[in-house]
């Protein structure tokens, strides 16, 4: 099995390498051979960019390559723009891997400044009232704006949790502690699934409904989003001590193992009406998240047998990812297929670069753990 995550590895450098070669803009899927790239103008469309950043610095780590390394510092400073933008709640993703991640592969904390910035523009979305993050809109927006999140910001926390930790001004974690816990009070169900988004009042922070935007509805559990919700608990534990989210990080895993299907890339929502169909929608992106944080969530187990069973659902899910939904043999730039964006939204079936980016993430964690400590 390592001879075949090292060629999975070996495979998704080459891609990386071919796409430094050719991209001129931040790729977000494919559209059969060809990458869709973010419009400047689509602020929230942004949250994408730093899954490429992230892919040149894991490449950079694993070859010395310095064109990995030219490449990714060229890529991040076109996204210094945005620590200062509070039209995405998506700063996390953006700055954890174009800035932070960069600064630990090379050392250079010059990289460093612009996401703590990224990080004190994050906060301004926090409503103290319902003790959430924003999620879409603008900040002084509608009440539905203002009242809105969803269980992705879960992986958007590590950015706060990390700058506290730099800077010593314990805010930023506390806001990130914060809603998390109000995530898991409102975004997990007592079944372990997860709901997608969160309505709130946002003028007295009382819990209005449950609702959704990529999911099925807002009784469903988006694959997806189960896999952001099993990373960001995982690390939230890690970085706060607090049992409660390691817990509950262990019921989002045991969830998805019961209800993966025969080859463990979830459909993309699990309550899709359509998983006996041989033409549903997979997604591989919400697998390769899941891989990733199943192996976060071995790692801070106390329980020896629970620990390994959790690394061999991630491996498992790691070999299928690469056995069966891989580019291998097509002429397609990308390292995972059949990734699905949003099937209400009519996008599905397609390569997704932060599928691409998790993917390598899990098999960075099962190969260099060295490298791999950089990541969290």
């Amino acid at each position: 099995m390592k001879q075949e995550f090292q060629d999975a590895l070996d495979h998704s450098i080459e891609i990386t390498l071919r796409n430094l070669e050719t991209l001129t803009d931040f790729p977000e899927r494919c559209e059969g051979e060809t990458w869709t790239t973010i419009d400047r103008n689509r602020i929230p469309a942004h949250w994408n960019d730093g899954f490429w950043v992230g892919l040149l610095w894991l490449a950079f780590a694993h070859t010395g390559d310095p064109k990995f390394e030219r490449g990714a510092r060229e890529w991040a400073k076109q996204l210094a723009w945005l620590k200062d933008e509070t039209r995405t709640h998506d700063l996390g993703f953006i700055f954890w891997l174009a800035n932070v991640l960069g600064a630990r592969v090379t050392g250079d904390e010059s990289l460093l400044p612009d996401a703590l910035q990224a990080a004190r523009t994050l906060t301004r979305r926090y409503n103290a009232r319902g003790e959430y993050l924003q999620a879409w809109g603008l900040i002084d927006g509608t009440r539905e704006e203002r009242g809105r999140t969803n269980i992705d910001l879960m992986m958007n926390l590590s950015l706060l949790f990390w700058a506290s930790e730099r800077t010593g001004d314990p805010y930023c974690a506390r806001v990130a502690a914060r809603h998390a816990r109000t995530s898991r009070l409102v975004l997990v169900r007592p079944d372990d699934s997860t709901v997608h988004v969160g309505d709130f009042d946002p003028e007295t922070g009382a819990f209005l409904r449950h609702a959704t935007h990529q999911g099925l509805s807002a009784d469903s559990c988006w694959s997806r989003g189960q896999g952001w919700a099993l990373y960001g608990f995982a690390d939230t534990y890690r970085r706060t001590g607090d049992e409660v989210f390691r817990a509950v990080a262990q019921r989002l895993a045991e969830y998805a193992l019961i209800h993966a299907p025969e080859d463990l890339v979830p459909f993309w929502d699990y309550d899709s009406p359509d998983t006996q169909s041989a033409n549903t929608y997979r997604d591989s992106s919400a697998a390769a998240v899941m891989a990733s944080g199943l192996l976060d969530l071995a790692e801070i187990e106390t329980d020896a047998a629970r620990a390994a069973r959790w690394r061999a659902f991630a491996e498992k899910i790691a070999l299928s990812l690469w056995q069966n939904y891989s580019s291998r043999g097509t002429r397609i730039p990308a390292i995972l297929l059949h990734g699905t964006r949003s099937v209400p939204h009519g996008l599905a079936d397609h390569a997704l670069i932060y599928g691409d980016y998790y993917f390598v993430e899990t098999l960075t964690k099962l190969l260099r753990p060295d490298i791999a400590a950089h990541t969290k």
